[in-house]
C-alpha cells in the first residue's frame, strides 16, 4: 500500500490589521470658510455644504466632544466701516443659527463680526 499523504500545513499565524493612527481630540482644529454674496448675509447652497461638511466633519469624530467653536464674520472694504460691521456680525450669527440647527448647542459657538478692522483677504479701501 501506499505511504499515508503528508499532513497539512499549520494554518499561518493571524495578521493584525494595521490602523491608521487617530489623532488626540486635544490636536483636532478645523477651519472651514462660508463666503457670501456681495452685500448680503444669507446662506447661499454652496455656504450650506460647508457649513453641511462641518457638522460631518464633527460626527465622524464621535470620540470627541464638540469643544469651542468661533466664528467670524468678515466683509471687504466697500460701504461705510460702520455698516461693514453689522454686516460681518449678521454672517457670523447666521452661520451660528445654521450649526445650531444642525444639532451644535449654543453654548459651544462663539461669533464675532470683524467688517473691515481684520480683513480675510487685505484690500485697499473701497474694494470689492
Amino acid at each position: 500500500p501506499p505511504p499515508p499523504p503528508p499532513p497539512p500545513p499549520p494554518p499561518p499565524p493571524p495578521t493584525q490589521a494595521e490602523v491608521a493612527p487617530v489623532a488626540p481630540c486635544s490636536t483636532v482644529n478645523q477651519a472651514f470658510v462660508v463666503y457670501f454674496e456681495w452685500d448680503r448675509a444669507d446662506l447661499t447652497s454652496q455656504a450650506s455644504a460647508v457649513i453641511d461638511q462641518a457638522i460631518a466633519n464633527i460626527r465622524d469624530r464621535s470620540d470627541c466632544s464638540t469643544g469651542d467653536v468661533t466664528i467670524v464674520g468678515h466683509t471687504d472694504t466697500s460701504g461705510a466701516s460702520a455698516y461693514n460691521e453689522r454686516l460681518s456680525a449678521r454672517r457670523a450669527a447666521i452661520v451660528s443659527d445654521a450649526l445650531q440647527a444642525r444639532g451644535i448647542e449654543a453654548e459651544a459657538i462663539s461669533t464675532a463680526g470683524r467688517g473691515e478692522n481684520d480683513l480675510a483677504k487685505a484690500t485697499n479701501d473701497g474694494v470689492r
